[in-house]
């Protein structure tokens, strides 16, 4: 059976197709040169093949040389520098799921366009699934630092701010509760890990589990020490932990396909109450004993 003439109306949307594969075989192409591990440039490079073999086709109708997009290259490859390349490919490519090519509407003129369809949706995917990440690997720990330093510290914090008044003091007291609390966290990590597995996993994972919890504690104790009045630092704490919690559940739920609305709102309610919780006790405290700071 004869393909379809191409119309003319649907050239640009062809060439708007060859740009994206173009431009995301030179973003994979870059990063596959840039990794150490063989095994996730090897990935990298495959998947950037196929996207400069769709190119070519696109190509073969269109009969044009398209430019890839310069700052779309710029910024993907930046983005999975600094965040992962896990969280970077799977940014891009919902960014492409959002702008999707109509590929069914193409089959009428060019046949291929259905196996790049599968491709994009089904082979892509399952390689993007081969790349091996370490930070991911360690998510588990990294929650639990910063959950526990988002709902001890918001906690304890706003139970400081109402019983001591004194940014100075609640932030000395919120730093040493802190430090302690890492420290604790992270040796409790550690010997859960220990008795699961080999000793440098466990070390890597308390690791994780330390990291995440000191510089949050850093983030929230910050406003204390640059502002003076008291329940002003504690919005801005409360504030900064809803930050935190949007920014980590974002790059979780891109980085491992997991939702992001559940997430996000179960870790802010969970924070936000205890910091209520405490608070109110801090309010009972001042209160009832009667210590003025």
């Amino acid at each position: 059976m004869k393909q379809a003439a191409i119309p003319e109306s649907i050239i640009p949307v062809l060439l708007k197709a060859q740009k994206n594969e173009i431009t995301e075989y030179h973003i994979y192409s870059k990063l596959a040169d840039s990794v150490k591990d063989e095994h996730n440039s090897g990935v990298l490079r495959k998947i950037g093949n196929d996207e400069k073999a769709h190119y070519e086709i696109w190509k073969k109708f269109t009969g044009i040389e398209v430019q890839p997009n310069r700052w779309k290259i710029f910024k993907f490859y930046w983005i999975a520098k600094i965040f992962g390349l896990t969280f970077g490919i799977k940014l891009m490519e919902n960014g492409e799921a959002e702008a999707q090519i109509n590929y069914e509407a193409l089959t009428e003129y060019i046949k291929e366009a259905k196996r790049i369809a599968h491709d994009e949706e089904v082979h892509e995917k399952q390689l993007i699934a081969l790349v091996e990440e370490e930070r991911l690997d360690y998510v588990g720990s990294i929650v639990l630092g910063l959950n526990d330093a988002l709902v001890e510290l918001t906690g304890a914090l706003a139970g400081f701010t109402f019983a001591m008044q004194n940014t100075k003091l609640i932030a000395l007291a919120g730093l040493i509760t802190g430090i302690a609390a890492s420290f604790s966290m992270a040796a409790s990590e550690y010997l859960s890990q220990r008795s699961d597995g080999d000793a440098d996993t466990a070390l890597k994972s308390s690791s994780y589990t330390f990291i995440a919890y000191v510089t949050t504690v850093i983030l929230l104790i910050t406003p204390y020490l640059l502002v003076d009045h008291f329940m002003i630092c504690l919005g801005m704490t409360l504030s900064i932990a809803i930050l935190i919690i949007f920014f980590f559940n974002y790059y979780i739920s891109v980085a491992k396909d997991l939702d992001f609305k559940a997430r996000f709102f179960e870790m802010a309610f969970i924070s936000l109450g205890v910091s209520a919780i405490t608070f109110l006790i801090g309010v009972l405290i001042r209160q009832f004993v009667n210590i003025q700071i």
